[in-house]
Formats: structure tokens, sequence, C-alpha cells
């Protein structure tokens, strides 16, 4: 395992950005401390293929809204009505998705630099960013100490661990939203996908969850058996952008979608590109995870100058439910006071 450290830029107020590269010998991956960003995962030995989409330069990521491989948080995805209340008390977010807010609000974790420490093993290899946010961050409550590691080993593992304790109660939903890409370029309708997933999170015109679960048997939502992307995507509007249900949720059970242990992770999905014959399984111990094709990225200019177009990558966002602080039915996404968050998700790798 190998381990290089640059300078990769320099922020607005002097503070430099640091890049950090990571391999074995079939493949490596790079990572950023601003936005505890994936930069690129390479796989390959001879003929290399760099499986996410993002930029070349930092200026590329100071400048996009799209959260290309970064952390979004405190709570990912959407929150109803841009509030929540919380032990008898309404707390306003940021409206920044119309009238709900999306990923945290107008200033994520995508747009801040964290502190970064390269950690090693035997077996590992990688780097550990952490960060404070302050109690009101983003409207939200409590001083959240936040820890997030990155870890390569030698079977093409890429461990994603999430910690995470906060001096008063808060939701918490914290996940990486890498676009991936297993061809390196062009569309994802011909990869195939295949989810241990029989249900779905029903949503409304703003994508906020109404508290249904929906079987997704016989439908356009239908993983369950590998088909391509492609297939039925016109059919689902602008494409898939759905959080799926992973066999961590147990309807039969009161549960928190607040991990404590990762020790039980499960298997959610494998996709695998025709083009190249990479392919990449996803284990998690979150009980559901946001499906999204790069439904808005066309025009955006990319990494090498690649102009990019809608569909042309997708995101596993693994997370808490959407919109859980707002749904009793959901399993609670709060985080009590105290307690240590301990989520993670691996993107597993079998290199042609």
């Amino acid at each position: 395992m190998q381990i290089t450290e640059k300078i990769f830029g320099t922020l607005s107020d002097g503070r430099d950005v640091k890049l950090y590269t990571i391999s074995n010998d079939n493949m490596s991956f790079s990572c950023t401390d601003y936005g505890c960003t994936l930069t690129s995962i390479v796989l390959g030995k001879e003929k290399k293929t760099d499986v996410l989409l993002g930029f070349s330069t930092l200026d590329g990521w100071l400048n996009t809204k799209f959260c290309f491989g970064a952390i979004v948080g405190r709570f990912a995805n959407r929150i109803g009505k841009a509030s929540f209340d919380l032990n008898n008390k309404t707390y306003e977010l940021d409206k920044n998705d119309g009238p709900n807010t999306l990923h945290g609000g107008f200033e994520g974790y995508d747009k801040m630099l964290w502190s970064s420490k390269i950690v090693k093993d035997k077996n590992t290899a990688g780097v550990t960013f952490t960060r404070l946010s302050p109690d009101g961050e983003q409207g939200f409550p409590g001083n959240l100490e936040l820890s997030v590691t990155y870890l390569l080993d030698e079977n093409n593992n890429l461990n994603c661990i999430y910690n995470a304790k906060c001096d008063q109660d808060t939701p918490i939903n914290i996940t990486n939203h890498a676009y991936f890409n297993l061809a390196g370029k062009g569309s994802i309708y011909n990869h195939l996908l295949k989810m241990n997933s029989s249900y779905r999170l029903d949503v409304n015109s703003k994508l906020i969850p109404n508290g249904n679960i929906l079987d997704v048997s016989g439908t356009p939502f239908d993983f369950t058996q590998e088909k391509a992307i492609g297939q039925d995507i016109a059919k689902v509007g602008v494409g898939y952008d759905h959080c799926y249900v992973t066999e961590i949720y147990d309807p039969e059970k009161t549960q928190t979608a607040v991990p404590l242990s990762d020790d039980d992770l499960v298997e959610f999905c494998t996709v695998k590109s025709p083009e190249t014959n990479h392919e990449m399984t996803v284990f998690t111990n979150m009980e559901g995870c946001q499906f999204y094709t790069g439904n808005f990225i066309n025009g955006i200019i990319g990494k090498n100058g690649d102009h990019y177009k809608n569909h042309g990558a997708f995101c596993l966002e693994t997370q808490a439910f959407p919109d859980s602080p707002n749904k009793d039915e959901f399993p609670s996404s709060i985080l009590k006071a105290g307690q240590l968050m301990k989520a993670k998700t691996i993107y597993s790798f079998k290199i042609n």
C-alpha cells in the first residue's frame, strides 16, 4: 500500500488544500480535505479507468453545487418544509431546495475544510478527516464531533466510515455523494444493476417521502433481478432519484436509523459495466440508499474537459430515510446526546 500527499490548491483565505492518493497493486483512490471529497477512483494496472466524475483542479469543486464525491450532512437528502420538532422545540433550516432543505442547506459540509490525518496498518491505508460542527450550524442543535475515514485494503475494498458524537440530541444523516461511471465515460444506460431491495420510499412531487413504503415488484423501480439502468429510466420521469430500503430495515422491530455498531453489514447492490467488465458491490449498515442517476449534470465541464451529460453517472448514497425527523413511522434519525454513531459503507471492486 502506498500513500502520497500534495497540495491541491489554496483557498481565498490562504489555507492550503491537501490531496491524498492511496494505492494497492490493482487500484487507487484520491481524496481531499476540502469537503472530505473522493476525487478519483482509478481501477486497473495497465489500462486504467477513473470511475468517478469530478474535476481536474480544486477550482471545479469550489464552484460546483453538485457535491461530486463529497460528504453531505448534517442531514443528507431532504427535510420537508425545512424544519423539524425535537424536544419541544422547532428548528428552522435553510430552504435551499424549494420549500425544503437538501443536504444540510446553503453551507454544506462539501464546502468546508476538514482536518486530516493519514492512517495505515498492516492491511489498510487511508485518511481520517475530522471537524466540529458547532451548535446552530445549518440550524441544527448541538456541537457535533465528526469523523470520516476512507480506507483501502488489498482486496480492492474502499471502506467509508462515518463516526459522530454530539452534546445534544440532533438529527444526523451522513453520506458520500460520489458519482460513479464504471466505464469511465458516456451514459450509464447499459450498466447492469441488481439490488437486494424489494421496497422503496414513496415520495411527493418535491421528492419528500409521504411515509409509505412501496413494493417495487413489476414496476420500473424493480432491480431485484439484474437489468440495465437505462431499460426503464424513461418511465420514471427525468431519472431515478429514490430511496431504496436495504435489508438492515426490519418493519417488525422498533429501531433507530442511527447505527451504533458497524459489525453487521448487508450487501445492497452490485453494478457492472459491460464495456470495461468492472464491477462494484455496495455493503452498508444503513437502512436506506438513495439511487440517483445524475439527472441534472448536463453541460458541466468535468475532468480533462469532458462535457458531462444527464445520466452520465449514478450515485448510491447510503443513508437514513429522508425526512425521518418529521416521520414518526420511519426509524428515528436522532443521535442521542453522548452516543457514538458508527455508520459504514464499503464499495468493493472487481477489476477487469
